[in-house]
């Protein structure tokens, strides 16, 4: 049946239905994770700004980590959502075992340079020695946590596409309540245990870890639940090895030129100060936190395109990208309006000096309207492009935008113009702004409405 495309964004119930049914879920399970480093940081910034710092960097780790595992996470998802569209559990199987093991090796690697080289990832982020010390406290505690996160994910991303969205976002969600128990718990010293500061959130963050993962793993035994078969790491299916690389290493490509520009960024304003380094950590949490909104619409979008093209409807996923398009914009001026109205609030409630509360104040107004290129490029290239595939324009746009161009910026700015701190942080910020025309244009090519699925021979 061929589906005529409306302007009309809000007329088609069913579709926001669904959306919101997937996006519900998933947007909870992303806002309880920017929770988790949100806690960090107001109860660590109630010790002493020190210590909300260096755990801020210290983490930048596990972010770089991360996005290596969005990248298997993401190929997971792309082709996931287009076989379950056409219900063939057998390949799905063989992306999950495949996922477990590209999420594995990468953990383990991570584990290791956290635990053996801890002074020298730290000393990527700042020259502070007193931060240095303590992001070693924490990174030798928090790196046995950083083995569980990719297994874990994968088990996730495996319920999300398989309609058990609900429960991957209850397992997350109660992981990081867990979390941010614990942590008021062993930062603060209640209930008789000493008060550890920044070895607490590590030692937090680990058990939280090992809870989420155990779930995960006895939640997939239940019936109507995917669980990975034993065969399926063992079984070599070539073409989805070439559909997955196809999916997952761009996606890897633009994850690591995103994770470590942005970890750049922080390494670039960590180095011009620790009022400087405490406003970006506490405006970093602000972000994430915002966030989570257009991160949930554009899996949730990502999906329901992806469903559809996995079907072979092809104009009805076009129709459900353009949507998505339209709605990105909304998100993204709603972004910018909420974090101008915190800023105050913001500035006020954190523990900080008097140069690094103006700092904050200057980079909170800086940010809002940096959410409007963020939310719109989250959900249409996360989203509708990944959907069918697309997953290429994400690097050479990053290449050029935030490599080419706002990285160069910022390190001239600090290191050789003297520029000052909002003005370099300002630079951090125009690679997602100045991207939405191009972004638009090549959305506008469609090249993005494919059905992936392939016939294995």
């Amino acid at each position: 049946m061929k589906v005529e495309l409306t302007t009309k964004i809000f007329s088609d119930k069913r579709f926001y239905k669904r959306l919101l049914t997937l996006m519900l879920p998933i947007m909870l399970q992303s806002l309880m994770l920017a929770a988790v480093a949100a806690g960090d940081a107001v109860m660590l910034g109630r010790v002493d700004q020190n210590s909300m710092s260096a755990v801020s960097l210290a983490t930048q780790i596990q972010f770089i980590q991360n996005m290596i595992l969005a990248a298997v996470t993401g190929g997971i998802s792309i082709l996931g959502a287009q076989y379950w569209g056409k219900q063939d559990l057998k390949t799905i199987n063989d992306l999950f075992c495949m996922g477990l093991k590209l999420a594995g090796i990468a953990s383990l690697l991570f584990f290791v340079a956290c635990i053996f080289l801890p002074k020298y990832l730290m000393m990527i982020f700042t020259n502070e020695p007193e931060l240095i010390r303590i992001g070693i406290d924490y990174l030798r505690i928090a790196g046995w946590s950083y083995l569980l996160t990719g297994i874990s994910q994968c088990y996730l991303t495996v319920m999300k596409i398989s309609g058990h969205a609900s429960r991957g976002a209850i397992i997350s969600s109660g992981a990081v309540i867990l979390n941010i128990v614990l942590n008021a718990i062993f930062i603060f010293g209640f209930f008789c245990v000493p008060a550890m500061g920044a070895k607490g959130a590590a030692i937090a963050t680990l058990i939280a870890r090992v809870i989420e993962l155990v779930w995960a793993v006895v939640s997939s035994l239940q019936k109507g639940f995917l669980r990975p078969q034993l065969s399926g790491f063992f079984h070599k299916n070539k073409n989805l090895m070439i559909q997955f690389g196809k999916c997952a290493l761009p996606l890897l490509g633009g994850g690591l030129f995103w994770g470590v520009g942005f970890t750049a960024y922080t390494a670039i304003i960590g180095h011009m100060g620790a009022d400087a380094a405490a406003a970006n950590s506490v405006s970093a949490v602000v972000r994430d936190l915002m966030c989570c909104v257009c991160n949930g619409l554009a899996s949730a979008g990502g999906i329901l395109v992806g469903y559809e093209l996995g079907a072979g409807k092809l104009q009805l996923g076009k129709v459900y990208g353009i949507r998505l398009a339209k709605i990105s914009f909304i998100c993204g001026i709603g972004s910018t309006i909420i974090v101008l109205a915190l800023t105050p609030f913001v500035t006020r409630f954190m523990i900080l000096t008097d140069e690094a509360r103006s700092l904050l104040t200057g980079m909170m107004v800086i940010m809002a309207f940096y959410m409007i290129g963020r939310c719109v490029n989250t959900i249409i290239i996360n989203g509708v492009f990944a959907a069918g595939g697309d997953t290429l324009f994400d690097v050479y746009s990053l290449a050029v935008t935030m490599w080419g161009i706002a990285i160069p910026l910022a390190l001239a700015g600090a290191f050789l113009w003297n520029w000052p701190v909002l003005l370099v942080f300002a630079c951090t910020c125009i690679d997602e702004v100045g991207k939405i025309p191009w972004v638009l244009y090549h959305f506008r090519k469609y090249r993005w409405v494919k059905d992936l699925t392939v016939v294995e021979e």
